[in-house]
């Protein structure tokens, strides 16, 4: 659509050249599309100006085809600075204005345009052109609401109060110019008194309200379109009239924009900041709207209300929040009022980075009579931004009631909820590692929700045992694993580790991305439980914490016995479990084993060579190796691996002139060989436990 206005302006631009009698052909069609096109998607900055241009300067185009152009000038985003300033520039009498019926249609314009201009400013500083037209009565009644938008104390002097009253004896008291002193008397009580504003005045209504909803409509839709964009962004640091506008139009909203009145002389509205500069300068001195509760909805009064912190202002915010939900709790408003606040919030939070403790009632009336599926999304991720508090008071008021609205006894619903509560921790993780003073926190809360959702987990691992979502259920236990080796942290974090039942699953898992990963967390957990358990932490671990430090030892040697020293299921070494498998099962398995294939023990099959997951890159690594060889020797390798890999066959394959390579050498290449093709948590695993490793790692 901008390319068709662009292009239709530049034909009638080159038709405008051209007196009418000598065109071939006929401008109203071209007009017209133009119009249309105008009122599909509205004209850019750049279309703006160069039609402004077009309606005012000296042309070939008669009247009617300028107010037609007037009438469709739909801005798609702010009015540019260049085209206020050809509009003022054509105000006035002389051979090179336009006419005045063409003037007022302008005037009429700036009015219906105003909420929208780049720099409103300028009209102020134009104040005494605009007011001295008063006298062209043409342009009287357009002026005089021009100027009622305009006018500030500064601007009404007593030479003006003069002015307007004698022109109104002129014009046995004029609607307009009597509604222009009411705003005049609204500065200067005292000067203006009398009969003289107590006549029929005009209440300068909006010029036409169905224009504006169409030109908010056109700004929606190519602000939606710019965001799209790569790069795309709206600019935050205007007062954001849009969402405003269609927050007004949603179901049961009443969610108000932001609009200061009674304003001081020295002080500075939030609707006159167009930019960030102007935000910095007039920060002390920006007078805050009427309704605070605007903050959820408008990023500029949320940096606003955030630079200028003020306990007596978020009571106010928080006191609407709570009269909302005692009418819909009283029947007085409908309880999708309570959703549509909540999809406001959800702007709110991602600009703050933050769910204020007082708005957390608003979801505990919500889940009262939320469906769990209506903006699911959207209360999620709001809640997402919870406030590090104690979790058994969370849970009580706000997670338990999430969970019955949102389980459905399904693995999907397992999941939005899993997805849910990491998100929760990434945040609270957030809040710890940039924290001050730790122990003003209530860090104790991370510990629980990692029980709490220990229980979700172990659930999820059987009613979707799918690759997919052992990476999900490791990705939330890989930021409870990294805040355990925060030295700050250290004092005041409470010692949680994942369920061994669950350990064991990931650990036989059929994907090598879901083994690596569950080794390179259970390596972080195994540095962090070292650095708490030093004397220089001055931690003392209480008996639960011991008993956990204890059955992390368990699966940690259980993993390192299955994959690097052959003594799978083994329970002779200290702290070993045998993967908490009974002796019955284990016995079966070894039957099955001799029955299959008789050369590879049991304690042998989850190892680097045998394992279901490792073997691949086991042999593909010696694979590699002997090409190299065969590479470099030009052939003369007489005899290549047939795997898998043992300590035996390495021997007898160096023997019949084969890869000479140690059975130590090897099982370090595959490590090596692993981290290379982006699985490294498994040598991360091996080189952090394994003695023979520590000091080897290249």
């Amino acid at each position: 659509m901008p390319s068709s206005v662009a292009s239709l302006t530049y034909d009638v631009e080159e038709a405008s050249k051209v007196p009418a009698k000598r065109r071939g052909v006929s401008i109203k069609p071209t007009v017209e599309d133009l119009a249309s096109s105008l009122y599909e998607a509205g004209a850019l900055p750049d279309e703006l100006t160069r039609l402004i241009n077009l309606i005012t300067r000296p042309s070939h185009l008669d009247q009617a085809t300028r107010g037609a152009l007037i009438r469709n000038l739909y801005p798609a985003t702010k009015v540019p600075k260049e085209a206020l300033l050809n509009v003022l520039g054509c105000l006035g009498h002389g051979e090179l204005k336009p006419s005045l019926p063409i003037q007022a249609l302008v005037l009429r314009w700036l009015v219906l345009v105003y909420n929208v201009l780049e720099e409103p400013g300028l009209l102020s500083q134009a104040y005494a052109v605009l007011f001295n037209l008063l006298d062209t009565a043409a342009l009287r009644s357009q002026l005089c609401h021009l100027l009622a938008l305009v006018t500030r104390r500064k601007h009404v002097r007593p030479f003006r109060i003069q002015a307007v009253l004698a022109l109104s004896r002129q014009t046995g008291s004029d609607a307009s110019l009597t509604g222009l002193l009411r705003v005049y008397k609204n500065y200067y009580p005292e000067i203006i008194v009398g009969e003289v504003t107590k006549g029929r005045a005009s209440a300068f209504k909006h010029p036409d309200p169905q224009w504006r909803s169409r030109l908010d409509e056109i700004q929606a839709e190519h602000l939606l379109r710019s965001r799209q964009e790569p790069g795309g962004s709206r600019n935050a640091f205007r007062v954001n009239h849009l969402l405003s506008k269609q927050m007004r139009g949603q179901r049961g909203s009443s969610i108000p924009a932001v609009h200061t009145l009674h304003a001081q002389e020295d002080s500075v509205t939030l609707e006159e900041i167009d930019s960030a500069e102007s935000f910095v300068l007039n920060l002390e001195k920006i007078e805050l709207p009427n309704q605070l509760v605007a903050v959820l909805a408008d990023p500029l009064l949320q940096k606003l209300m955030t630079l200028r912190a003020n306990h007596e202002d978020y009571s106010r915010v928080n006191n609407w929040v709570a009269a909302c939900i005692l009418d819909v709790r009283n029947g007085d408003a409908d309880a999708e009022l309570l959703l549509d606040t909540v999809d406001v919030l959800q702007d709110y939070v991602s600009n703050t980075q933050a769910l204020p403790e007082a708005l957390l009632p608003l979801f505990s009336e919500l889940f009262r009579v939320w469906d769990g599926a209506d903006k699911r999304d959207v209360v999620l991720e709001v809640l997402s931004y919870t406030p590090l508090m104690r979790f058994d008071q969370l849970y009580g008021t706000t997670f338990q009631p999430l969970e019955a609205c949102l389980l459905d006894n399904t693995a999907e619903s397992q999941l939005r909820l899993l997805s849910f509560y990491t998100a929760l921790l990434r945040r609270w993780r957030i809040i710890l590692l940039s924290a001050e003073d730790v122990s003003s926190l209530e860090v104790s809360s991370v510990s629980d929700l990692v029980g709490h959702v220990n229980q979700l987990t172990l659930t999820l691992s059987q009613t979707s045992p799918t690759a997919s979502t052992h990476l999900s259920i490791l990705e939330f236990y890989n930021y409870t694993a990294s805040l355990t080796i925060v030295p700050s942290l250290l004092q005041h974090l409470t010692i949680a580790i994942p369920p061994p039942t669950l350990v064991y699953i990931l650990h036989f898992s059929h994907c090598l991305a879901v083994v690596s990963r569950a080794c390179a967390t259970v390596a972080t957990y195994k540095r962090g439980l070292e650095m708490a358990m030093t004397q220089s932490s001055g931690r003392h671990l209480s008996p639960a914490e011991s008993e956990r430090v204890r059955t992390f030892n368990g699966f940690l040697m259980d993993m390192c016995n299955c994959i690097w020293r052959s003594k799978a299921f083994g329970t002779t070494d200290v702290n070993a479990q045998g993967c908490r498998i009974p002796v019955a099962v284990v016995t079966s398995l070894q039957t099955y084993l001799a029955g299959v294939d008789p050369d590879t023990p049991l304690a042998s099959a989850f190892g680097v060579s045998h394992s279901p997951v490792l073997c691949l890159q086991s042999l593909s690594y010696v694979r590699e190796l002997e090409d190299m060889i065969l590479a470099e020797m030009d052939g003369d390798l007489r005899e290549r691996h047939g795997g898998p890999v043992t300590l035996k066959s390495l021997a007898a394959l160096k023997n019949r002139g084969g890869l000479d390579l140690s059975w130590q050498e090897y099982r370090s290449g595959v490590l090596r060989y692993l981290e290379q093709n982006g699985f490294g948590g498994v040598s991360n695993l091996m080189y952090n436990t394994m003695k023979i490793l520590m000091h080897s790692k290249p």
